[in-house]
């Protein structure tokens, strides 16, 4: 499987990624991956609905997500992978999916977390996440749309320095 895309966006699919992000990174299959979209079937049926023609949509649970990513039968699939934040990147990576770069989008805020930019707020499990990423070389770049200029999430002053 070819990883076009590593995107964290806690919307996962919807306008933005099917007008803009499928068509800049050339993929024809988009895998939200995210345990609770996969086991809530409204949600899954709504981001189901939103694939844009030519590319054929799924949300799997992350554990589902890295066997598809390890079964040679999908080997020609061209991927944008979404994930609702970067524990879950994380958790993938450490089973043995190749993302080199994860393109942070939109994390919406809520209780715990810091607003970090304009579209992203962390929690301090979130930080933890992105520090082990960032420490086996994965690039973490900030972009709302593939026109905007690639911003280093680690060039930030992340909040819960201790995490």
């Amino acid at each position: 499987m070819k990883i076009c895309l590593a995107r964290i966006d806690d919307r996962l699919i919807h306008g933005q990624v099917v007008i803009v992000w499928v068509k800049a990174v050339g993929a024809d299959k988009i895998i939200a991956c995210s345990d609770e979209a996969a086991a809530d079937p409204l949600r899954k049926a709504l981001l189901l609905q939103m694939a844009p023609p030519g590319a054929k949509a799924y949300v799997l649970p992350i554990d589902k997500a890295i066997e598809a990513y390890k079964n040679p039968k999908y080997a020609d699939f061209k991927t944008l992978f979404l994930f609702t934040n970067p524990t879950d990147v994380l958790r993938m990576v450490e089973a043995g999916v190749a993302i080199t770069s994860v393109n942070v989008g939109g994390m919406c805020y809520k209780d715990g977390t810091m607003l970090i930019t304009g579209a992203v707020s962390v929690g301090k499990q979130d930080v933890a996440a992105f520090k082990q990423l960032h420490a086996r070389g994965i690039e973490l770049e900030l972009r709302k749309v593939a026109s905007d200029r690639k911003v280093d999430l680690m060039s930030l002053e992340l909040p819960f320095g201790d995490a």
